[in-house]
């Protein structure tokens, strides 16, 4: 579905919808281009209509790229991606590619699925219209940090979710943890990957010499680039901090076991005197307990009194 925006020199900003308003704009005019659910038809009119470059379409269709930007004649091409982290502890962080065309005078964005973040920098250009005087270069600032911003609740729930796992771990450590620490590890190291391929697009956008950005826009895209820093360098402590989780994790693991090793070995001396005793009483001699004859009842108190002793002792010596 195609949604135009334009706007010209002195002129009101204007909402369009469907194919027949799909144009590059004309001079002194600002176009804002978005396409959600796209089809290869509504790709190729996209080329016909602004004369994109064939391997930036190919991008488009191939919903597995990495963040980047290509530069082309008349545009750069380039890619970022939303983050979503649905509710729920067997839900992973998922992503949304958004390809973006961006040129002197124009803005065409194209995605899979709705971008929330997208809907509103669409309504705030069109409630104000000096977002658009900035040009096409100062809206893609407003997507591309509204997209990076929301890195940071997602990581703010990596952080509690893995505050939790280690208060389970420190009192009940029964493997179940384990599960946790692992799908927060993959979360992460998405984000991270993602993260690392997006501060290189904005660095890129950054250099020297960008016909595309304009310089009274850079403090803005500096500003996106902070951000995103900061954001790569708190997912980096939380990834040091859930490798302590899992090396605890491990630890408690270990104790336990030895905890059990130990109770079981205690179980298995406590029960080694009285099998002792009957084992030689019941073999060598003829006289056994409960005997009318025998004077061996001593077997019994010695098969109740060394447990109970050594009970005692394991007390004393906590050993239990």
């Amino acid at each position: 579905m195609f949604r135009v925006l334009k706007s010209s020199d002195g002129s009101p900003i204007t909402e369009h919808t469907g194919p027949e308003a799909v144009k590059a704009p004309e001079e002194g005019e600002f176009c804002w281009v978005d396409l959600e659910g796209f089809d290869d038809a509504e790709l190729n009119l996209l080329q016909q209509r602004f004369g994109f470059h064939q391997l930036a379409i190919e991008d488009c269709a191939n919903r597995t790229q990495r963040a980047k930007v290509d530069e082309y004649d008349g545009h750069s091409f380039i890619i970022i991606h939303d983050m979503t982290y649905p509710p729920g502890s067997a839900k992973s962080v998922q992503f949304e590619e958004l390809d973006s065309f961006l040129g002197e005078r124009f803005l065409v964005t194209v995605h899979r699925k709705p971008i929330a973040l997208l809907g509103n920098v669409w309504k705030q250009v069109i409630s104000n219209p000096i977002c658009a005087g900035h040009g096409p270069d100062y809206v893609y600032y407003l997507i591309a940090d509204a997209i990076l911003d929301k890195t940071f609740p997602i990581i703010d729930r990596f952080s509690d979710e893995l505050l939790q796992i280690e208060k389970d771990i420190v009192e009940r450590a029964d493997g179940r943890e384990l599960a946790g620490l692992l799908k927060l590890k993959r979360s992460m190291v998405a984000v991270r990957r993602v993260l690392a391929s997006e501060r290189d697009v904005l660095a890129s956008l950054l250099r020297h010499g960008n016909s595309r950005i304009a310089d009274r826009n850079l403090p803005y895209f500096r500003d996106s680039y902070d951000h995103l820093v900061r954001a790569y360098e708190q997912i980096d402590i939380e990834r040091d901090l859930l490798g302590n989780a899992m090396d605890a994790h491990m630890s408690m693991i270990s104790n336990r076991m030895n905890v059990i090793m130990k109770q079981l070995t205690i179980l298995s001396a406590i029960f080694l005197p009285p099998l002792f005793i009957t084992s030689f009483f019941g073999q060598n001699f003829t006289a056994l307990p409960f005997d009318s004859h025998s004077l061996l009842y001593l077997e019994i108190v010695f098969c109740i009194a060394l447990p109970a002793v050594m009970l005692y002792w394991f007390y004393r010596s906590r050993w239990l």
